[in-house]
C-alpha cells in the first residue's frame, strides 16, 4: 500500500543545518499501516530552493503497540515485501520510499527506506529491524508451528 508524503502532523522535528544554506533535516513519524504497533522514524533533508532533494535518509522503527497474529496473517509475505510509503523527492522522478519484509525465520519486521534514483553512483538506503521476541504474537507464532510439525 502506497501512502502519499507525510504531512505536516507527522512531522516530529526540523533541524536546521545554518544560517546559509536552505537544507533542514526534517523529522517524521510513520505508522505502518497494517502493523499498527510499529512506528517508523524517518530522517531526511529537505531543501527548500533546490529542484531535488538529497537522498540520504534515515529511518528507525520501534514497537509502539501490540502486534496481532491477524495482523501478521495481512501483509506481503513475499521476498519483496510492501510498499508501506512513496513521497516524491524531485520533479525528476527520484522518491523515498518504505518497504516491509518479513523475515519468517527469525520473526523479525524489516522496514528499508530507499531513494529510487541513484547517487553517486548506488541508491541511498537505511535498514530497521523490529523483532518479535517477547511479544505474545512469538508464542502464538511458535504454537502454530509446533501444531504443524505434529501433524508431519
Amino acid at each position: 500500500m502506497a501512502l502519499g508524503g507525510c504531512s505536516d502532523k507527522n512531522e516530529v522535528g526540523d533541524v536546521s543545518l545554518g544560517l546559509f544554506t536552505t537544507k533542514d533535516i526534517k523529522l517524521e513519524m510513520l505508522s505502518d499501516p497494517k502493523i499498527e504497533g510499529v512506528t517508523c522514524y524517518i530522517s531526511h533533508i529537505k531543501a527548500d530552493l533546490d529542484l531535488a532533494d538529497p537522498s540520504d535518509m534515515s529511518i528507525a522503527c520501534r514497537q509502539t503497540g501490540p502486534i496481532t497474529l491477524q495482523m501478521l496473517q495481512g501483509i506481503d509475505r513475499s521476498k519483496s515485501g510492501e510498499v508501506i510509503f512513496s513521497t516524491s523527492k524531485s520533479v525528476l522522478f527520484k522518491s523515498l520510499k518504505v518497504r516491509r519484509i518479513y523475515d519468517e525465520a527469525n520473526r523479525t519486521l524489516l522496514y528499508v527506506s530507499y531513494s529510487t534514483k541513484e547517487s553517486n553512483g548506488s541508491p541511498k538506503h537505511s535498514l530497521s529491524a523490529v523483532p518479535l521476541w517477547g511479544n505474545p504474537v512469538w508464542e502464538q507464532l511458535e504454537q502454530q508451528k509446533r501444531e504443524a510439525q505434529s501433524k508431519n
